[in-house]
């Protein structure tokens, strides 16, 4: 035990040498201001958020979470309130983004490199019934259709789609592949969900419409179609996995050059986003333990990007 602690304090001590070294190497800069996180309306982005606020201060910064609404945050990061938003998705960004950067308010560092999926998925179950997934042809098939169809959308199988307020292409997909499929909208967010976890439970077939990272992928074994091809990458029926971007204040780099740096680094995994999100969308832990569990038991993640703040 005795063994056990002092390893644990060395382990502790080279951690926070480590640290240290890194700052005084970079430019840390405005040090005394904080640097404001924007916090957007989904799980994963806190926590990509937490984990990236934390780290930054270890590297001797003073952090602020502000609660900023999707589109609004880009006014926010126009004007210097929020310094910096770290995950956004590019589907996603309205008209207010494209012309604050044209106008150099904002600065685009690149992608958080997040695996994100949009699409078709299904338990992996469902290869019983419908032999031949995931290729797409495989829904067209008559047993297959058969397993889908409720007494809603007989004998067309039956795909769930997202609420109808958010928009979808499923239907239109469908139908211009000529698919024996009548899209079904949810509900909501949570009947998507519970409608996934009560059929994994059931064995139940479900075709359903979604989307990647969710805690949801980390708790049931689904698989995603492969999509009918697209006739051309500007088909607006297509769909294409987001990239997802990190977005700086103009101001950002001058004012905490080695926080910048660190951020260009800086990137987040979607198998372990999820686990997190899982953790705290589902278990209901708290955001900060468990961004912080990754950070204690991922130093060899991180540790390059602390070396970027200090190269």
């Amino acid at each position: 035990m005795v063994k056990w602690h002092m390893s644990c304090l060395i382990s502790g001590m080279l951690a926070a040498s480590l640290f240290a070294a890194e700052a005084s190497a970079a430019e840390l800069g405005a040090k005394d201001e904080t640097i404001k996180l924007a916090i957007n309306e989904w799980t994963g982005q806190h926590v990509t958020t937490h984990i990236a606020g934390q780290l930054l201060e270890k590297l001797g910064y003073k952090v602020e979470y502000l609660t900023a609404g999707n589109y609004p945050q880009f006014e926010g990061l126009s004007d210097g309130s929020i310094s910096a938003s770290l995950e956004v998705w590019m589907n996603n960004v309205g008209d207010i983004f494209p012309k604050a950067l044209e106008a150099g308010k904002i600065v685009d560092i690149g992608q958080l490199n997040l695996q994100t999926k949009e699409g078709w998925v299904y338990p992996k179950y469902m290869t019983e019934v419908c032999p031949g997934l995931p290729d797409w042809s495989a829904l067209t098939k008559p047993d297959c259709l058969k397993a889908l169809a409720t007494p809603e959308t007989f004998p067309n199988g039956r795909l769930l789609d997202y609420p109808a307020d958010w928009g979808s292409r499923a239907a239109t997909i469908a139908a211009d592949n000529n698919m024996q499929l009548t899209a079904v909208p949810a509900g909501s967010e949570g009947a998507l969900v519970a409608e996934l976890e009560s059929a994994a439970a059931a064995k139940k077939p479900l075709l359903m419409m979604f989307w990647g990272p969710h805690y949801a992928l980390a708790s049931v074994d689904v698989d995603w179609v492969k999509m009918p091809p697209c006739k051309t990458q500007e088909n607006e029926h297509c769909i294409n996995p987001p990239e997802v971007h990190k977005v700086l204040w103009k101001e950002f780099e001058g004012k905490w050059p080695a926080a910048y740096a660190f951020l260009q680094k800086f990137e987040m995994d979607a198998s372990e986003q999820q686990k997190m999100m899982l953790a705290i969308d589902k278990n209901g832990e708290d955001i900060d333990a468990v961004t912080k569990a990754w950070i204690d038991a991922n130093q060899a993640t991180w540790e390059p990007w602390i070396k970027a703040a200090g190269s």
